[in-house]
């Protein structure tokens, strides 16, 4: 009697969306041979750990199944492949363990490639909208909630059954093997007896594995039919609504044209109606326009308002108004340029031409990953680089290139409305980073006492004047005044750490505005700077996180996200989203746009809470006007691309320039010898600067140890006084720094540089 092959059998499969994981044995060198390892199945992604417990911190590799093969090598051993680059010969402790992986590496493999297909398609996105709690979305999702409890209920019961079917099934197989090599003997009536038991316990599992999968499929196949009925009515309703929308805007349009015409008979009902409803065809229907919500962000809501609210108010035409939903003319239409009562900028030819080109950056290669792959864990300041990797420019260059959309600030220091004027105080604040998003090169770290003047007062009406007030830590003063009334004051501490694939430059420090017209003051601080692929791939620059533009005066807030880039987010890239509001919390506009592009703002008219996001947390829906743009990035000059992506005022940055001071970033030999094309004397240059600030500090601090009015100083801190800066507690904010003393314009109109120091 031959032993019957049982048939193979499907272990249990996890449930979809659930993680597989368990121990393995790895192939690894012929030396250590099969190693144990944890291995992770989630979300298409088999990943695997030396332990459990290197889960939180160490992945040792990850293959996406979408694009991998799995191969059976025998009863045990399987292989799992990516196309040559990635490869994993794999062993189970059993037969059966082996075919539960294989399983649920099957199943795993043909929903990743189903969500990549997915993802690719361009079609109808509408299913992703939840269902609103008004038209019974509420309880159709319990009911699905339900549905898929049961159906999970079911699949455990199979997964039961399969296990029993593995295990009576495995047992039979063994009986009939010994039955077969036993000779007839009293042996045989035993085995006989315990091969009768078995077989009937596998009929038995076999039974329920039968009914249960019976059970399953009948259920399934209910409300399958269920849920294509519900899906066949939302989609009737939806045809439905866009019917009812469109009739609707449709009589508005006829309306309004009907009031336009009367309006136009009878000029006493203009004058007592909205004021000014002068315009052609064109104009109306820009008015009456609907306009689609824009795409979700994590904390909330847009959808457009009435098309009432798109009229002009005529008592209000000059600026904003403090009730929802009077006039929709905020900072764009009030936007000072187009306000008759706003004084014009003035416009003076600039006393002389400015450059627009610098050498071209030459094609030198050197391996980052040969220099940096010691400095793991170091600050970014303390890591010598070569200025093959810098650009032409100090950072106190850099800091000074925040002043790029300096019309910002000259707008929002005419306005009259508080929260308007938050709106481009929180736009200034994202433009800075425009300038950063191809700047992949290392600026140079000044020197302590290096200062940077920026005088644009004859051609933009401001200065600016940075000064190295620190080493260790570095931080750098900025000061900038203009004459048309704001003053911006920040110090910027860079906290800088190399992680390997990539850096983090994490700038700590207030930056301060203040408006003379009518004392608002503002601060806020920067986001985290993450420059990517440092070992492999091209190199790409990142910003992420939150920043909270606070007015002191008024108590009104722009609270300002940055998104970190995500492969998988259908987010736009470098999406920055923000609201403002006063000081009791009501919103009052919305800010949407990327910081390496534009950004738009929408007047809030009324705002409800929505539903609970995929983490739990309630979003709030927000009713706004037509977004309308309030900054965009100016274009990069030609051939940026050969000058380190320097935009037009990056140009000038460097320029050789008469009367400044002697430590001006512009007289650093360095820089300017790399600016030049000659990289190896700037790196020769560079040690010799370098080496002489440390003899500089080496002495400061000998006679800090030395001197009995500072006995108690930690000679391991910097005890430099800063030239043109003192330190101070700001009085309204409470945050200390460091502020413009005065004396520098005076030193220079007088050509007196004495105090001085010899830093170059």
């Amino acid at each position: 009697m031959k032993a019957m092959e049982m048939p193979e059998t499907k272990p249990p499969t996890p449930t979809p969306g659930d993680a597989y994981n368990g121990w393995l044995f790895k192939w690894t060198n012929y030396i250590k041979g099969y190693q144990r390892r944890w291995f992770v199945l989630s979300n298409g992604l088999l990943s695997y750990y030396r332990t459990q417990a290197e889960m939180g911190h160490t992945c040792r590799g990850t293959i996406n199944l979408a694009t991998a093969n799995i191969a059976v090598e025998d009863s045990c051993n399987f292989v799992i492949s990516n196309g040559g680059a990635q490869t994993y010969h794999l062993k189970a402790n059993s037969e059966v363990e082996r075919q539960r992986w294989i399983t649920a590496l099957e199943l795993a493999k043909a929903k990743a490639v189903h969500m990549q297909a997915e993802s690719d398609d361009s079609g109808d996105d509408c299913s992703s909208v939840p269902p609103t709690a008004g038209q019974g979305g509420g309880s159709r999702y319990s009911e699905v909630q339900s549905t898929l409890r049961t159906l999970s209920g079911k699949v455990e019961d199979l997964s039961t059954c399969n296990d029993l079917i593995v295990k009576h099934g495995s047992a039979l197989q063994r009986s009939l093997s010994e039955l077969e090599g036993i000779c007839a003997g009293t042996d045989s009536g035993e085995k006989v007896k315990q091969v009768t038991e078995r077989a009937t316990m596998f009929k038995i599992a076999s039974d329920a594995m039968i009914n249960a999968c019976r059970d399953f499929l009948s259920l399934a196949q209910n409300h399958s039919k269920h849920w294509q009925k519900a899906l066949q009515v939302e989609r009737n309703q939806r045809i439905r609504l866009e019917d009812t929308l469109e009739q609707l805007a449709k009589q508005h349009n006829h309306l309004e044209r009907a009031f336009r015409g009367a309006t136009h008979n009878n000029p006493a009902i203009g004058s007592k109606g909205s004021g000014s409803l002068k315009g052609d065809a064109s104009d109306e229907d820009d008015d009456n326009e609907f306009f689609d919500a824009m795409q979700d962000p994590a904390e909330f809501i847009t959808v457009p308002a009435d098309p009432k609210y798109h009229r002009r108010s005529g008592s209000n035409a000059s600026g904003f108004s403090g009730e929802t939903g009077t006039d929709d003319q905020s900072c764009d239409e009030l936007s000072l340029a187009s306000n008759p009562e706003s004084p014009q900028p003035l416009e003076i030819e600039p006393l002389r031409k400015r450059r627009t080109r610098i050498p071209d950056k030459p094609n030198y290669y050197l391996n980052l990953w040969s220099i940096m792959k010691n400095c793991i864990g170091k600050e970014l300041s303390k890591i010598p680089v070569p200025v093959n990797f810098n650009e032409p420019l100090s950072m106190l260059q850099r800091l000074s290139e925040d002043l790029e959309y300096y019309e910002l600030l000259d707008k929002a220091a005419k306005c009259q409305n508080s929260v308007e004027q938050m709106c481009y105080v929180a736009a200034f604040t994202v433009s800075s980073y425009s300038t950063t998003v191809h700047r992949t090169g290392k600026p140079f770290n000044p020197l302590l006492g290096e200062t940077f003047e920026l005088d644009r007062l004859k051609e933009c009406g401001y200065r600016s004047l940075c000064e190295q007030v620190s080493h260790h830590p570095p931080a750098a003063a900025h000061h900038a005044f203009s004459v048309k009334g704001w003053t911006l004051r920040q110090e910027i501490t860079l906290a800088s750490k190399f992680r390997g694939k990539y850096i983090s430059v994490i700038p700590l420090g207030p930056i301060q505005c203040i408006f003379d017209k009518n004392n608002n003051q503002y601060s806020w601080k920067k986001v985290t700077t993450t420059v990517h692929n440092i070992i492999v791939g091209k190199l790409w620059l990142d910003q992420s996180g939150e920043i909270d533009v606070v007015n002191h005066r008024t108590g009104d807030r722009c609270h300002l996200k940055f998104n970190p880039y995500s492969y998988f987010s259908r987010d736009v890239p470098r999406k920055v989203t923000g609201v403002v509001t006063d000081k009791d919390g009501k919103a009052h506009y919305v800010l949407s746009g990327t910081w390496d592009e534009k950004m738009e703002f929408s007047r809030v008219i009324q705002s409800s809470k929505g539903e609970d996001d995929t983490e739990g947390k309630q979003r709030t829906v927000y009713q706004t006007l037509k977004a309308k743009e309030i900054w965009i990035k100016n274009p990069l000059p030609e051939g940026a691309e050969n000058m380190y992506y320097f935009s037009t005022l990056a140009l000038t940055l460097n320029e050789p320039e008469e009367g400044v001071a002697p430590t001006d970033s512009r007289r650093r030999p360095d820089q300017r010898l790399m600016e030049d094309g000659q990289w190896d004397e700037a790196n020769a240059e560079k040690q010799r600067l370098e080496e002489k600030q440390r003899t500089t500090r080496r002495e400061r601090e000998r006679e800090a140890v030395k001197s009995p009015s500072s006995p108690e100083e930690d000679s391991h801190q910097d005890n430099y006084q800063a030239l043109w800066f003192e330190k101070l507690q700001d009085p309204v904010s409470g945050e200390t720094l460091h502020v413009y003393k005065g004396g520098y314009w005076e030193a220079k109109e007088e050509g007196n540089w004495d105090v001085c120091p010899d830093i170059f």
